[in-house]
């Protein structure tokens, strides 16, 4: 069969390739080989003609018309970050309001952990599954795209025209962080950024460089350090900038984790927040306002990201057909706080 056909790989398909009746290939592909005393053998022949076939065993509960299992699969970079753990709290509510369950996982910020936690739960025949991306790898998602599985991407997504995808409108937010910046007389602003070639970074990026052209500002991206949105990022990069530009008069930090790396590089630097550097970050936190000098940040609608990705998923469930519009960007908001003070 040719790779480039749209139909999806049939469970009889595998079993053919295999040499074995469909029932083995059903009781290999599901864990229960050595229940029907199915030989390691025939168990490995069954699993490589579907990896070469590229059978997933989520399809397995349709061949077999068997009973749904009523579960959505979700995927998170870091389920410890509040940003995530809020988005998927309000999937799961969302599921709990139409009968459903969910499985949830933590990819550890790693691509390569993300890929296999995907495959696990595809062979627990999930019906919908979410994934907040780590951003750098999607063949395994256009995979499932193809295959016709309910599938909906998170904040981090990527520019293809079969994954749906909900994320903030980043390039806005950023773009009105730097604007606040600019207009309060910052001229040497260091970026604290996170994941590179992320679609949030990436855009992010895009936003600030706008905000600095609007205003005939050059902008220096010798000012941009750091590899990722966790607190070691934001830490190490902070201390880089700002020791060896002293001149730095203000922060942007892509995540509110990379922020706190930041206050706690300032602190050690002795710059004060904000009479002697500011701060702004992407990403709110629920302490924000009650830190010793409250954080501005760029507001993102956690609650609407999950609701809107949960909706997009019962949608593809009921009718089993993608929507006319896969790219949604939600609106983010700027909360002034007393982490910028105006120089000049």
């Amino acid at each position: 069969m040719s790779k480039s056909t749209s139909k999806p790989i049939t469970l009889k398909q595998v079993a053919a390739a295999a040499g074995v009746s469909l029932s083995t290939a059903s009781r290999a592909l599901s864990g229960k080989a050595e229940a029907y005393r199915i030989s390691s053998t025939t168990e490995k022949s069954v699993r490589d003609a579907a990896k070469k076939l590229q059978f997933s065993p989520s399809l397995l509960a349709r061949s077999l018309r068997s009973q749904r299992t009523k579960l959505w699969g979700i995927v998170l970079p870091n389920i410890a970050n509040p940003f995530f753990a809020a988005i998927a709290r309000e999937i799961a509510l969302t599921a709990e309001e139409n009968a459903f369950s969910v499985l949830i996982t933590d990819s550890q910020e790693n691509s390569e952990t993300e890929v296999h936690l995907v495959e696990q739960l595809l062979a627990r025949q999930i019906e919908g599954l979410i994934v907040c991306p780590v951003g750098i790898r999607n063949q395994h998602l256009t995979k499932i795209a193809k295959q016709k599985l309910p599938l909906v991407l998170v904040d981090r997504g990527f520019d293809h025209k079969d994954l749906v995808t909900v994320t903030s409108d980043h390039r806005a937010g950023a773009r009105a962080a730097t604007k606040l910046l600019l207009e309060s007389g910052h001229r040497t602003i260091g970026i604290l950024q996170g994941l590179p070639d992320t679609l949030p970074n990436t855009e992010r990026l895009v936003g600030v460089r706008e905000a600095f052209a609007l205003q005939n500002i050059a902008f220096d991206p010798a000012l941009i350090a750091g590899n990722h949105f966790d607190e070691t990022s934001g830490y190490q990069a902070a201390g880089k900038l700002l020791s060896e530009y002293p001149e730095i008069t203000a922060l942007f930090a892509f995540s509110n984790q990379n922020a706190l790396g930041a206050l706690r590089a300032a602190g050690e630097l002795g710059r004060k927040i904000p009479d002697d550097l500011s701060l702004i970050a992407f990403d709110d936190h629920p302490f924000a306002a009650y830190l010793a000098a409250p954080l501005t940040s760029v507001n993102q609608d956690v609650s609407q990201l999950g609701r809107v990705a949960a909706r997009l998923l019962m949608g593809q469930i009921k009718t089993g057909a993608l929507p006319e519009e896969r790219q949604h960007r939600i609106p983010v908001q700027l909360m002034i706080r007393a982490s910028i003070m105006k120089i000049g």
